[in-house]
């Protein structure tokens, strides 16, 4: 009988092969491990403004041509309504801004309703110039915003075309004021297009923080060595 009860042994305790690799893991994961494991995920490129877009200069100089552009153009919009009269410019000889202005390629529209190109050139840097070249609009992350700046400029590039053809070839007379609308459109065609050609449509640099959609604090930390 006792013999019968010697023989009766516990049955052996098996380890889990699972838990004790888990354990074996924890004891040897090193404090740096531990420490990355713990740290924030980085944030996503859309979450920040893009470092290698067209730079703050670039934005602010179109954003000033546009506005300096948007004033010529209400003032000859006033001088063609109200006063009829350019001031600084004759009206005689090969610079004459009133032949120019009142010329029938001064307008544009059906005969029952002319349209003064003055007019044109006001509704293009309101809704185009002034809107798509402000820094808020340079730092834009939405594609369509930066193809639609590329469109604005080719389209008023080629109506400029147009302008300079008719001041020197058909009417044959230039106006300054008209001829500085013209450079000004031209410098945000050029700007405009090299900024593509050398950053693609990607959002411009941030600048202060006043002007920027985000500031330089979202912006990703450079991971430790």
């Amino acid at each position: 009988m006792a013999a019968s009860k010697s023989s009766r042994k516990a049955p052996a305790v098996r380890s889990h092969p699972t838990a004790s690799s888990t354990v074996v893991a924890q004891k040897s994961s090193s404090p740096a491990a531990r420490t990355r494991s713990s740290a924030s995920p980085a944030p996503s490129p859309s979450s920040y403004t893009a470092v290698s877009g067209p730079p703050f200069w670039l934005q602010l100089s179109t954003f000033a041509l546009s506005l300096l552009g948007l004033g010529v153009s209400i003032y000859e919009t006033y001088v063609h309504f109200v006063t009829h009269a350019f001031y600084g410019c004759s009206g005689t000889g090969l610079i004459n801004c009133e032949a120019v202005t009142t010329s029938a390629e001064a307008y544009v529209g059906p005969s029952s309703f002319h349209a003064p190109v003055a007019v044109l050139g006001v509704l293009f840097f309101v809704f185009a110039g002034v809107p798509l070249m402000s820094p808020w609009a340079w730092q834009a992350q939405r594609r369509e915003i930066h193809i639609a700046r590329l469109v604005s400029v080719a389209l008023g590039i080629c109506f400029v075309m147009w302008l300079l053809y008719a001041e020197l070839v058909i009417i044959g007379n230039i106006c300054l004021y008209c001829t500085s609308v013209h450079v000004i459109t031209f410098l945000l065609f050029v700007l405009t297009v090299a900024a593509a050609a050398l950053w693609g449509l990607t959002p411009g640099r941030p600048g202060p923080r006043f002007l920027s959609l985000r500031s330089n604090a979202d912006l990703p930390e450079p991971a430790d060595a």
